[in-house]
C-alpha cells in the first residue's frame, strides 16, 4: 500500500471529522445554550472523554501496535489471532469492571469533579444520570481503538480514520431531531454518546473479519504477549497523562488572568487542532505500524528511511501552515468567531494566542513523527522522560512569561509552543545519538526550496490582505467566501512554486511494509 495515498485518505477523513465537530458544537450551543443542562452534560462527558484520550487513543496503541506487528511479522497468523483474543478478553473484562464501578459510583464521581453542583440537587441529579449513560462509552471506544489498531497494522487506515465522524453524526442527529423526545432534552446527548461509541465499534468489525482477525475474546493471564503489553502500558499511560496535566496547569495559570483568557486560548487551540490533527495525527497513525513492522524485521535502513520520509512530509505540509496561521490569524478568527457577544477585543486577544501557538505548530507535528520512532522499538520510557522535561519547562516558562514579562494568555500559548520545540529537539537528538535515524541526502536543497515557496506564499497573502476590506465587514457567508479565496490563493502559490522548483507528488510516494 502506498503510504502517501494512505496519508491523503486519513487526512481527508480526519478533516471531515473536525468539520463535523465544529458543526456539532455550533448546534449544541444553539439548541441547549449555556446553562444548567449544558453544564451537566459537559461535566458528565468530561471523565469518559479524558479516560478515552489517556487510555484508548494513546497509551493502548503505543503499547499494543509494536507487539502486534512483531507477532504478525515473526510468529504467523494463528499465534497473532491467539494473542489478539487474549488481549481482547483482558481489555473487555477490565473495562467492564471499570464501567460498572463508574456507574455505581457516579454520585461520588460528580461530587469530586464538580463539588459546586452538590448545592443544587436538580443539577447534581441530572449530572449523575448523564454520567451513568455516558460511562459505558469508555468500554466501547476502547474496544473500537483495539480494532482500529489491528486494522492500521494491516494497512487498512481508512476505516479507523472514518469512525470518529460517527460520534459527531450521532450527536448531531440526537441534538436536532431526537432531543424533544427526551425528558429533560439534554439526556439526548448522553444517549448520543453511547450510540456513537457503539457505532464506532460495530462499523469496524466487517473490516476486521476481512483481514482474518475477528476473534472471540478469551482470558489468559499467563500469556507472555499480554504481560508485555501491560508492562508497556504503565509508562505509556503516564506519558499520555503528562500532556493532560500540562493543559490542566495551564488552565490554572489562565484562571489568574483577566476574564476571557481561558476562552481566548480555547478558540485559538481549536484552530491549531485542525492542522495538528489532519497532518500530525494522520502521519503518526500510518507511521507507527509501518515502523513497528520494519523494526520487527530488523531492517534498520528502511526504518531510518521511513522516519526521513515522515519528517520531510511534515516540513512540506506543516511549514506553510505555521506561517499562514500567523499571517491570516485575524481573518480566520474574525470570519469564524466574531459575531454576537464575541467582540473585536475578543478577536484581538484570540489572535495573540493563535500567533503564539503557531510558533510551535511544526514542532507539535514533528513530535507525532519522532515519538513513534521510539514506540515502534517498544521503548516508551525515553519519550516519557522527554515529555516530563517538556512539562517542567512549560511551567517554568508559564511563570516567566506571565509574571515577569507580563505576556498574559499569549505567554501561556508561547510556553506550550516553545516546550513543543524542546520536545521535538530532544526526541530528534535521542534518535540520532542512538543511530536509529540517519538523514537521507538532499535535505539542504529541500529546505531551501521550501523556504522560497513559503516566502512566495506569504507575499501573496499579505498583498491580498492589504487590498481587501476590513474583515468585520459583511455577514458570515461573505467573510467565509473571502477567507476561502485567501486560503486558496496561498495554497495555489505555495504548491505552484513547489512544482516550478521541481517537486512532484511521486517523489514522496512510499510503499508500506506488509
Amino acid at each position: 500500500m502506498n503510504l502517501l495515498k494512505s496519508l491523503a485518505a486519513v487526512s481527508s477523513l480526519t478533516m471531515v471529522s473536525r468539520v463535523l465537530g465544529f458543526v456539532r458544537d455550533t448546534l449544541i450551543a444553539r439548541i441547549f445554550g449555556a446553562g444548567v443542562a449544558s453544564d451537566a452534560f459537559v461535566v458528565a462527558f468530561k471523565l469518559p472523554n479524558l479516560l478515552r484520550r489517556i487510555f484508548a487513543e494513546g497509551a493502548f496503541s503505543q503499547a499494543f501496535v509494536p507487539i502486534l506487528a512483531e507477532y504478525k511479522t515473526q510468529q504467523g497468523e494463528e499465534a497473532t489471532r491467539t494473542f489478539l483474543a487474549y488481549i481482547a478478553g483482558l481489555l473487555t473484562l477490565v473495562l467492564a469492571l471499570v464501567t460498572l464501578l463508574g456507574i455505581l459510583a457516579a454520585p461520588w464521581v460528580v461530587w469530586i469533579s464538580a463539588p459546586g453542583f452538590a448545592d443544587e440537587p436538580e443539577r447534581f441529579a441530572l449530572t449523575v444520570d448523564l454520567l451513568r449513560v455516558t460511562f459505558p462509552y469508555i468500554l466501547l471506544i476502547s474496544l473500537s481503538s483495539l480494532v482500529g489498531a489491528v486494522l492500521n497494522t494491516w494497512n487498512r487506515f481508512s476505516v479507523p480514520a472514518f469512525v470518529p465522524t460517527l460520534l459527531n453524526v450521532s450527536m448531531i442527529i440526537f441534538t436536532v431531531w431526537l432531543a424533544p423526545y427526551f425528558d429533560p432534552p439534554i439526556m439526548a446527548l448522553g444517549w448520543a454518546v453511547l450510540v456513537g461509541g457503539l457505532a464506532q465499534f460495530l462499523w469496524q468489525l466487517p473490516a476486521l473479519k476481512r483481514v482474518g482477525m475477528l476473534v472471540l475474546p478469551r482470558l489468559s493471564l499467563r500469556d507472555t504477549g499480554v504481560w508485555r503489553v501491560l508492562k508497556q502500558m504503565g509508562p505509556a499511560i503516564f506519558g499520555v497523562s503528562v500532556g493532560q496535566i500540562s493543559l490542566i496547569i495551564n488552565t490554572i495559570f489562565a484562571s489568574f488572568l483577566v476574564a476571557g483568557s481561558v476562552s481566548w486560548m480555547y478558540y485559538a487551540d481549536r484552530l491549531m487542532e485542525l492542522p495538528s490533527g489532519v497532518l500530525g495525527v494522520a502521519l503518526g497513525t500510518i507511521l507507527l505500524p509501518a515502523l513497528a513492522k520494519t523494526y520487527a524485521s530488523a531492517d534498520r535502513e528502511e526504518y531510518s528511511r521511513l522516519l526521513d520520509w515522515g519528517l520531510r512530509l511534515s516540513f512540506l505540509l506543516a511549514l506553510p501552515c505555521t506561517l499562514a496561521l500567523a499571517i491570516i490569524a485575524e481573518p480566520l478568527i474574525v470570519s469564524l468567531f466574531q459575531y454576537g457577544k464575541f467582540t473585536a477585543h475578543d478577536s484581538a486577544m484570540t489572535q495573540q494566542a493563535l500567533v503564539a501557538y503557531a510558533v510551535g505548530l511544526l514542532a507539535l507535528i514533528l513530535v507525532k513523527i519522532l515519538a513513534p520512532g521510539f514506540y515502534a522499538q517498544q521503548n516508551i520510557k525515553t519519550p516519557v522522560r522527554i515529555a516530563i522535561v517538556s512539562l517542567l519547562a512549560t511551567q517554568a516558562m508559564n511563570a516567566l512569561f506571565v509574571f515577569v514579562f507580563d505576556l498574559k494568555h499569549a505567554g501561556l500559548a508561547l510556553a506550550i509552543s516553545l516546550a513543543a520545540c524542546l520536545n521535538a529537539g530532544l526526541l530528534y537528538w535521542q534518535l540520532r545519538s542512538r543511530q536509529m535515524y540517519l538523514p537521507q541526502p538532499g535535505w539542504t536543497p529541500f529546505v531551501v526550496k521550501l523556504v522560497l515557496a513559503v516566502v512566495a506564499m506569504a507575499a501573496v497573502l499579505l498583498a491580498m490582505m492589504h487590498f481587501m476590506p476590513a474583515w468585520e465587514q459583511g455577514g458570515m457567508l461573505l467573510r467565509l467566501l473571502r477567507l476561502g479565496a485567501l486560503v486558496a490563493a496561498g495554497a495555489a502559490t505555495y504548491f505552484g512554486m513547489l512544482l516550478l522548483l521541481g517537486f512532484r507528488p511521486r517523489d514522496f510516494s512510499r510503499r508500506a511494509v506488509h
